[in-house]
């Protein structure tokens, strides 16, 4: 009787590091490992468990924040630990964010500042208030003029003015102002919209289209020369300086506080609305939005983009952060303190591993967007351990038990409440609906979709 044996040597092998063994080989067939699902699946819920366990997404506040309330934010998209912030009181602040102190701080307005820019040539900035001023700040390092900072108490003393390089006069109380990507060209909103020259003292053209007060308006990240605005008339407006007139305008059912545009598909922008919920848009088809991003039970305030585009985080008169994925409608994660007041501002940082937020309580808070990511470096073991758990939670994520673990979150009584009584809303309209449509003739209650709800009229310009 003859015996076939494979034999190998172990010259052939590479050994492990620092080990002397050579590797065994592992036979892939799936009959030899009849409990590899089971194992896999104990091991997805542990992954999952342990997440939240350690979901420590507050990180802390910048600096003492403000005496007011904090209603504009800018990022120095050259660097990811420079932002500015501005209050109610007309100061603005830069920040460190690495050491969480303020690097210059003005009084910049008299009043509300409500609109803040950082230049693309990152030694400026641009502000503008309800005082009906733009000005133009210096934030050069080089500088010697910040004496507001006392170093050795940290505590704030006085807050300065020098370092203005320029002032703009407008004709009416300011609500928003963006910079151009590349231009020396910004754009304000208020009464109207007005594209300025930054070398001009008075604006270059006027692009106002039936709103009564423009309340946002952003600059296009890619497609450089397209922006948008939103109105007091529930208008939504887009732009194109190289025809130096506005190209189309929905109306939508109520009115959109804020606008973001994708960083990575220029086509592609989102609102915050004061219906409680944000929309995503495809500006080359305005008929419907192409997303609907529930959860918030108060008006949404602010939208911001992630820098590669495929989250956006949402900040509401609620109290409530929701990080959303663009291509699902609830909220990936809730963040929320007790002493967090109305949100009126949120963006990510631009690495996309933090979160901004701003208040009326005055304090600017930095978040996670990960709950339980820590920073600092990883060792080679860790970060595959990371990776294997996280396509775990991918494979299993549809198993009930790891669903219920992974969307439970802790919210205040209140956000609960006032979530049971929208709920209840929601279905008593639907189910209204569909009895007027099956006691109707056929075709005369139609069924409007979700996504084709918020937009109630649309027009092209002639």
């Amino acid at each position: 009787m003859k015996i076939k044996t494979i034999s190998r040597s172990a010259d052939a092998y590479v050994p492990a590091a620092n080990t002397r063994e050579a590797p065994l080989s592992r036979n892939m067939n799936p009959e030899l490992h009849p409990f590899e699902r089971a194992r896999e699946y104990t091991r997805a819920v542990n992954a999952t468990k342990l997440e939240r366990v350690f979901a420590q997404p507050f990180v802390g506040t910048l600096g003492d924040g403000h005496r007011d309330g904090v209603y504009a934010f800018a990022k120095n998209f050259s660097s990811v630990n420079k932002v500015a912030t501005a209050s109610g009181d007309g100061v603005i602040k830069y920040w460190d964010v690495t050491s969480r102190d303020q690097t210059f701080s003005f009084k910049a307005h008299y009043g509300m500042c409500s609109g803040l820019v950082v230049s693309p040539n990152q030694e400026s900035i641009l502000s503008c208030g309800v005082d009906k001023t733009i000005k133009l700040w210096k934030i050069n390092n080089d500088s010697d003029y910040n004496q507001n900072y006392d170093i050795n108490n940290k505590n704030e003393t006085t807050t300065s003015t020098t370092g203005l390089l320029k002032t703009y006069l407008a004709d009416f109380s300011l609500m928003a102002l963006d910079h151009h990507q590349t231009d020396d060209i910004f754009v304000t909103a208020g009464a109207n919209i007005n594209l300025w020259d930054i070398n001009r003292n008075k604006p270059i053209s006027n692009l106002s289209w039936g709103a009564d007060n423009i309340s946002s308006v952003k600059f296009n990240k890619t497609e450089t020369s397209i922006f948008a605005s939103t109105g007091s008339d529930n208008s939504l407006i887009l732009y194109d300086i190289r025809t130096n007139s506005p190209t189309q305008k929905i109306k939508t059912s109520m009115r959109n506080n804020a606008i973001s545009w994708n960083p990575m598909e220029a086509f592609i922008f989102a609102t915050a609305n004061e219906d409680q919920n944000s929309y995503l848009w495809d500006m080359r088809y305005m008929d419907k939005s192409l997303n609907v991003f529930k959860g918030h039970v108060n008006a949404v305030m602010d939208v911001d983009f992630s820098p590669t585009g495929k989250e956006i985080v949402t900040g509401s008169y609620d109290k409530t952060l929701r990080i959303f994925q663009t291509n699902k409608g609830h909220s990936r994660d809730v963040y929320h303190t007790k002493r967090m007041q109305h949100i009126f501002i949120t963006k990510f940082s631009t690495d996309s591993k933090y979160i901004f937020s701003g208040s009326d309580d005055g304090n600017v808070r930095i978040w996670r967007t990960k709950a339980n990511e820590r920073s600092g470096p990883k060792s080679s073991k860790k970060r595959a351990k990371e990776e294997y758990d996280e396509k775990l939670k991918q494979r299993y994520a549809d198993m009930p038990e790891i669903r219920r673990i992974a969307r439970h979150r802790h919210l205040p009584l209140s956000i609960k409440k006032s979530t049971d009584i929208k709920n209840e809303q929601i279905a008593s309209i639907k189910h209204r609906e569909e009895n007027r449509r099956n006691h109707s003739k056929e075709g005369e209650v139609p069924y409007v979709p979700e996504r084709s709800k918020t937009v109630v009229g649309r027009v092209h310009k002639q």
